[in-house]
């Protein structure tokens, strides 16, 4: 996603997604949503939850999405992104407040804090996506561990219960096939640039 903007739509189209969305057409409306929906995993990845609330709290992302989407006036000059991520980030915040009777705990402050670390994550999360595809090469205890800790923003603790070992033996395990992973990418990567 070479655009900045925090969708994969060009400039010029998003634009004229939005004449046609305030005009009330629902192809138009429904092509932007689809194009942001990537920002609601984002954020449900970047917010410290239990495995099991993840697909209601995406649920609640996408219906803060859709509202932010029907409410946004681009003619206020206002970037859309940050605008719509108040709007998720309040939704899932508040569900979970409402459901789990605690605030989430940001994995990184600083990534919460600014709406633009959104985009500057976007490739992080087409790196995921690479990174998802590439876990076959690796042995299955380090496959399914690198899959639970990083691709599915699980707890430490939980995927150590899971499987039977202590906290410190999973972070050693995601040393290790983070390491092996950096070092076959690397290779895959000097042997495409040359």
């Amino acid at each position: 996603m070479d655009d900045r903007s925090g969708s994969s739509l060009d400039p010029e189209l998003e634009r004229v997604l939005w004449e046609g969305a305030a005009d009330g057409d629902e192809d138009s409306r429904e092509k932007l949503i689809l194009a942001y929906r990537p920002m609601v995993f984002w954020l449900a990845r970047h917010l410290r939850v239990p495995y099991n609330s993840y697909p209601d709290l995406i649920q609640e992302g996408m219906v803060g999405l859709i509202a932010a989407v029907d409410n946004f006036e681009p003619a206020r000059s206002n970037r859309f992104t940050t605008y719509a991520y108040y709007k998720v980030k309040g939704r899932m915040v508040n569900f979970l407040q409402r459901n789990e009777a605690r605030a989430p705990v940001p994995v990184e402050d600083s990534y919460l804090e600014r709406p633009d670390s959104f985009e500057a994550d976007l490739d992080s999360m087409e790196w995921r996506i690479s990174l998802d595809g590439g876990l076959d090469i690796l042995p299955g205890r380090e496959r399914d561990i690198i899959r639970s800790l990083v691709l599915e923003g699980r707890n430490a603790c939980d995927v150590a219960s899971e499987h039977g070992v202590g906290v410190s033996h999973v972070y050693r395990i995601q040393r290790r096939a983070i390491a092996r992973l950096r070092s076959l990418f690397l290779k895959g990567n000097a042997t495409s640039d040359a």
